[in-house]
């Protein structure tokens, strides 16, 4: 793990590899942060790095210590998570044993503690006690999405590391990068938060079967209601699509957006970049008003849905509002 894979996040890797290159590590860190920002991937870099052998401001991945890392055995690194809904005094406990012992091969231990803000009281009193008196081979990093959650003796004793949404242009990059295909990578990362929640959303069974149909409905609503209507009864319901009905309408979102985009000149910004020629066709046809109008409808359909009306009506309703204007 390098942080040179990690998109963006400048200034949390930043303030992690200058404080391996002057060799001033804190011993306790507070990554916080939402999900899908890299929070657990640079931790794993940070400690890899930690224990290096070439003590570099990045792990160089050859030596042995890192070849353990990658391995998963690294017998100095601990990581821990909730059991159930929280992290509980005895799991702190146990860490503060296995902390005791004089490390095996490196001169540090690490510890990594997902979703830190799930402690107990208990639990985070008996942290409180352990960063109190730091043992000078410990490094804590405590990951979490609200550094507030985490009680305020605790975060005042570790130093903050801030993960920032990565931008959508930053995560397409990333995507294309892996190899993901480009067309369902320009949905994904509208759709999901994070890199590993677009990854999913990518190997998600009909999630690319769902953008095409939201294709043929976006088309046909324009050009044929009666098509639109018989591309919502058979390729969604008859289909078994209706499962996915929030994903639909939220692409269906994103087609009239694209509408928008080509209005105002930024072909660059398409989701549906293979439809650029028939978009860009039918895009100044209507006003702005009237594209920002299907999206509200088309919200508007989603919580319908989720208020428990049949995702066929819903998607019907929508469809002859936007006839009517």
């Amino acid at each position: 793990m390098s942080f040179q894979t990690i998109p963006g996040q400048d200034k949390a890797k930043r303030i992690l590899q200058t404080a391996l290159r002057r060799e001033q590590v804190s011993h306790a860190y507070l990554f916080s942060g939402p999900q899908g920002t890299g929070r657990e991937a640079a931790a794993l870099a940070f400690a890899q790095a930690l224990f290096c052998e070439k003590a570099g401001d990045d792990a160089c991945g050859e030596c042995l210590a890192c070849r353990k890392f990658m391995h998963g055995n690294e017998p100095d690194l601990h990581r821990i998570a909730p059991e159930g809904a929280s992290i509980k005094i005895d799991q702190i406990r146990e860490l503060q044993r296995d902390m005791s012992y004089r490390a095996e091969s490196t001169k540090r231990k690490v510890y990594i503690m997902e979703q830190a803000e799930k402690m107990t009281l208990q639990a985070a009193n008996g942290l409180l006690k352990f960063l109190e008196e730091p043992a000078a081979s410990v490094v804590a990093i405590l990951i979490t999405e609200n550094s507030h959650a985490v009680l305020p003796t605790i975060r005042s004793r570790a130093q903050l590391v801030p993960f920032l949404p990565v931008s959508r242009s930053e995560m397409l990059g990333q995507l294309l990068e892996e190899g993901q295909p480009e067309l369902l990578a320009r949905a994904a990362v509208q759709l999901a938060s994070g890199l590993d929640a677009s990854r999913r959303l990518i190997q998600q069974e009909g999630f690319a079967e769902t953008r095409n149909v939201v294709i043929q409905l976006g088309k046909d609503s324009l050009e044929r209601f009666s098509s639109a209507i018989v591309t919502a009864g058979q390729q969604v319901f008859k289909s078994g699509l209706d499962y996915s009905s929030d994903l639909l309408i939220a692409l269906l979102v994103l087609w009239y957006k694209d509408l928008l985009h080509i209005q105002a000149g930024r072909k660059q910004d398409l989701v549906y970049i293979d439809q650029a020629d028939w978009l860009s066709k039918h895009a100044f046809q209507r006003p702005p008003e009237t594209w920002v109008r299907h999206m509200e409808l088309a919200l508007e359909a989603e919580r319908r849905i989720r208020a428990h009306v049949s995702p066929q009506l819903a998607l019907e309703q929508f469809l002859v509002s936007i006839q009517e204007g």
